[in-house]
């Protein structure tokens, strides 16, 4: 198989991370001839995936309908000689249907989708979703596929695979007190936290809400921690304000150090209200980080409530609250849970594990 991978995407969420995992995964498991990253120039996907030495071909995004760009996609994929082209975002999924339909490229399309919206709002999106060259649309949970039969015709081309991620990555499992340094955090205060980019759907209004009944009850002596950065942040940033919180949470920023960070906590609290997966979680997992999460989206195909952590109703701060509390107050279910999801990430979810999945699936399309 001679691969490329194809995204318009500049920002850095865990897709982009996902296709960084899968190019590792598929070299190391000799299952691609070659392979190439096609990405925009000042994308962090870019920078990333050029320090790592992977071949990546930049280019300058414009618009998703620029003609220009889909010709000399056409003739890139012809030079590299591809056999499946893998889109993983909506622009470049725009820019290789016209590619093909336009410029005649013969090379098969798979999407990946990991975004629960619907996209029947217009009919050019309902015709690139069910543009014959489309081979299969790989969703990354059920609730993605269950947004897109609105507009898809043939619910055949669907097929679920789940998150990755790389436990070597996320090797280290226990606290060395860095947070609690790096921040003068008394030693004997626990630390609850959350990653997440700060934009609507992490609904970090009901973490703050959360936040507010813990202390008001004051049955966990802990603080708050909210990692990440976002078109949000100053917004939840005055709510913390307003709820008279600024003592009690924590805003880190964007942090590159996740893998060091995240077993500094005692308990992760995601409150994402429309999760297709929720890449973080998996994260905690490696990390052996307990967690409470919201019952939304595809959260459901990840955390196994009451087995590998808890769910609380979305949007509900009352019951997230009461979760948090039940939780920390009994290490026997912490350590349940962190054993049980530790197996089930390594079961599931791991860059072997998916890796494979997704060659099965490319390799039944690819051009011969």
């Amino acid at each position: 198989m001679r691969l490329i991978q194809f995204t318009a995407s500049n920002g850095w969420r865990g897709h982009e991370q996902k296709i960084i995992y899968l190019y590792e995964a598929f070299k190391a498991e000799g299952y691609v001839e070659d392979q190439w990253i096609v990405c925009p120039i000042d994308s962090e996907l870019y920078r990333i995936a050029t320090e790592k030495g992977m071949q990546v071909i930049p280019f300058e995004y414009k618009s998703e309908y620029s003609l220009s760009y889909a010709k000399a996609f056409k003739k890139l994929a012809k030079e590299k000689k591809a056999s499946v082209i893998f889109i993983h975002s909506s622009k470049a999924h725009t820019l290789a249907v016209l590619s093909h339909f336009i410029y005649g490229m013969k090379v098969p399309l798979v999407l990946c989708r990991t975004l629960i919206k619907r996209v029947d709002t217009n009919f050019f999106r309902k015709w690139k979703y069910n543009y014959k060259g489309i081979k299969k649309i790989i969703c990354v949970s059920q609730p993605v596929v269950e947004s897109l039969k609105f507009a898809v015709k043939d619910h055949s081309r669907f097929t679920v695979i789940g998150s990755v991620t790389d436990i070597n990555k996320f090797k280290k499992q226990a606290p060395t007190g860095m947070l609690h340094k790096e921040f003068k955090i008394p030693e004997d205060y626990k630390l609850i936290g959350n990653i997440a980019e700060f934009t609507g759907f992490k609904d970090h209004y009901t973490w703050v809400d959360t936040v507010e009944i813990l202390v008001k009850e004051n049955k966990i002596k802990a603080k708050y921690i909210l990692v990440g950065k976002g078109s949000m942040e100053q917004d939840i940033r005055n709510y913390v304000n307003e709820k008279g919180l600024t003592e009690h949470i924590i805003f880190t920023g964007f942090r590159r150090d996740v893998p060091e960070l995240l077993p500094e906590l005692d308990l992760f609290l995601f409150t994402s209200n429309n999760e297709p997966t929720g890449g973080v979680l998996l994260e905690s997992y490696a990390c052996k980080v307990p967690i409470v999460a919201a019952d939304a989206g595809g959260i459901s195909e990840v955390i196994v409530d009451g087995e590998t952590g808890l769910l609380a109703k979305v949007g509900n701060a009352t019951d997230f609250a009461k979760k948090v509390t039940i939780l920390m107050h009994d290490k026997a279910l912490q350590d349940k849970f962190t054993t049980n999801g530790y197996q089930y990430l390594l079961d599931n979810f791991t860059k072997s594990v998916i890796s494979k999945k997704m060659f099965d699936e490319l390799v039944k399309h690819e051009l011969k």
